[in-house]
């Protein structure tokens, strides 16, 4: 929520619970609400708050209001209750408020807002200005231009309200990210395994079959993509945007189909909504594209071909799990059988903290807000000191008010301390760490605390420190170190349950503790560091 000058704003609504915007009763929460983009994190609690209120202004870009009611598929009847605003054009939306859309890649649509109020009583003698990315994305993707930079350089907005999903994360460029996985697909099937990737509704599910359909490594194959029911109403909603879409998409879809195709290979088809269980041609591996929620017992029972389970994660640093609600028996069963593998892999729609450096100086605001990642990436970003020489950053916790003063002084706020000062201990038995007792109220510290053993190594002259999840201390459980036998736990090359070595056929893949190449080189001297957390 924004109050700039008179005007109160709601940008964007992702609540699936109203409650905190229906304090005032039958008073709107807002003058006005501007939705960036239809992920439902953004924008799944706009059906209600419009049932709620229907006269409350809702805007949107023309391919975001076409997008909207994927969010409802469930609903039998939906309204039309997005106003459409063109790109790049100020329009007055409320008296002496402006609002200009520009693209913010990402998603079809998506859009990163400026909002410029003016003074009607002419007692300031310039404009407020605010500017809210949304989800943003500098680089190119299938399906999506990336926010052209030089349309907004130099904006010099008072207010800056940026994603900071990634925090510091260095990322891969996206095709590199593309052509990782298309190769973690592409042995799958080579090794006679079928191929599950859960999506949401719309992004990830239509970038994935684009990548398949024109990835050189299955270009021109005979090999069968199946689409369930969710996923498919998100790909006609793409068809009928394809005038947003790029120019690279349209002259695709002159020459052939942009997603449903029996004629040229991949052949990809739509899975029924009646069918009790998927069925397909069994004679060879199949990939399957399902919602993020879906039951994953039908597609395991469907194939005798033992199935590789491939899920997103958002950066190299928090490796995707399977989701309680998904690990039923039948999962479980075809888990302990080895019917069923399960693998993350890397297509970030999202900016790292290079790109989003990048966009603070070539916008060059007054203020900073960080939103929309954890606690440990605003800070992260909060403490670089490019940025802390320029701008007034502010991290905010929920439901915190934010007076953002707008004038000449620069008054930079004090930092978040995230540097702990403590000792070493030697003993006979090992070698403990000491650390204030203020380590405790970072949000990270439960995550890397979790089991209570921590892995330690060099990193250059500095010793890295983390914890090891609970799924990591069980498979070190089941399979004891021997540090006589040349396998992938004793590799030097082996970092997180993946090969690191760029000579190893096995190179970024998950590789097993017991398994081995001929690239194996042993750890010397034994490693001795990992140790108990006091």
């Amino acid at each position: 929520m924004v109050q700039i000058g008179t005007h109160r704003v709601l940008l964007d609504c992702g609540l699936a619970d109203l409650s905190p915007l229906l304090e005032k009763g039958d008073y709107p929460p807002a003058d006005m609400v501007l939705c960036t983009h239809a992920h439902a994190d953004h924008a799944r609690g706009l059906l209600s708050l419009h049932r709620h209120f229907p006269r409350l202004p809702i805007y949107a870009s023309d391919a975001t209001t076409q997008l909207l009611p994927l969010n409802w598929l469930e609903e039998p009847e939906i309204p039309a209750f997005g106003r459409a605003l063109p790109w790049r054009s100020p329009i007055e939306v409320l008296p002496g408020l402006r609002v200009e859309l520009f693209p913010a890649g990402h998603l079809p649509g998506a859009a990163a807002i400026l909002l410029t109020e003016m003074d009607p009583t002419a007692t300031r003698d310039r404009p407020l200005s605010l500017f809210y990315t949304g989800d943003f994305f500098l680089s190119n993707t299938r399906l999506v231009n990336g926010l052209p930079l030089e349309d907004v350089r130099g904006l010099k907005p008072d207010v800056l309200v940026v994603e900071s999903s990634n925090g510091l994360t260095r990322l891969p460029r996206r095709r590199q990210q593309e052509n990782q996985l298309a190769e973690l697909i592409y042995r799958a099937i080579a090794h006679r395994h079928s191929v599950l990737l859960p999506t949401p509704t719309l992004g990830l599910g239509q970038e994935l079959l684009m990548l398949l359909r024109s990835h050189h490594h299955f270009t021109g194959r005979d090999i069968d993509i199946w689409v369930d029911p969710i996923v498919a109403a998100g790909c006609d909603a793409y068809l009928s945007l394809l005038p947003h879409l790029p120019s690279s998409v349209q002259n695709f879809a002159r020459h052939q189909p942009l997603f449903w195709d029996e004629r040229v290979r991949p052949h990809v088809r739509r899975l029924s909504a009646d069918a009790p269980a998927p069925v397909w041609d069994e004679s060879h591996p199949a990939i399957v594209l399902i919602h993020r929620s879906a039951d994953l017992a039908p597609y395991l029972q469907a194939s005798n071909f033992p199935w590789l389970l491939l899920l997103s994660q958002e950066s190299n640093a928090e490796p995707a799990d399977l989701p309680e609600e998904q690990m039923t028996p039948a999962v479980q069963a075809a888990l302990a059988s080895g019917h069923l593998t399960v693998d993350t892999y890397l297509l970030s729609d999202h900016c790292d903290g290079s790109n989003t450096a990048q966009l603070i100086h070539n916008l060059r605001p007054q203020h900073v807000v960080f939103v929309h990642g954890t606690e440990g990436d605003r800070a992260e970003l909060a403490n670089l000191e490019e940025l802390q020489n320029r701008y007034q950053l502010h991290i905010p916790g929920n439901g915190q008010r934010v007076e953002l003063p707008v004038g000449d002084a620069f008054i930079q706020p004090a930092p978040p301390d995230t540097r702990y000062i403590g000792e070493w201990n030697e003993a006979d038995e090992g070698i403990s760490l000491q650390l204030p007792e203020t380590l405790r109220a970072d949000p990270r510290w439960e995550q890397l605390a979790d089991t209570g053993i921590i892995e330690a190594r060099w990193q250059g002259d500095e010793l890295v420190i983390r914890g090891m999840a609970q799924r990591e201390l069980a498979q070190s459980i089941e399979h004891p170190l021997d540090l006589e036998r040349e396998c992938c736990q004793n590799c030097q090359f082996c970092r997180n349950h993946r090969c690191r070595n760029p000579a190893s056929p096995l190179h970024g893949f998950r590789v097993s503790p017991e398994g081995y190449c001929p690239a194996f080189e042993a750890i010397a001297p034994p490693p001795t560091d990992i140790t108990e957390a006091e």
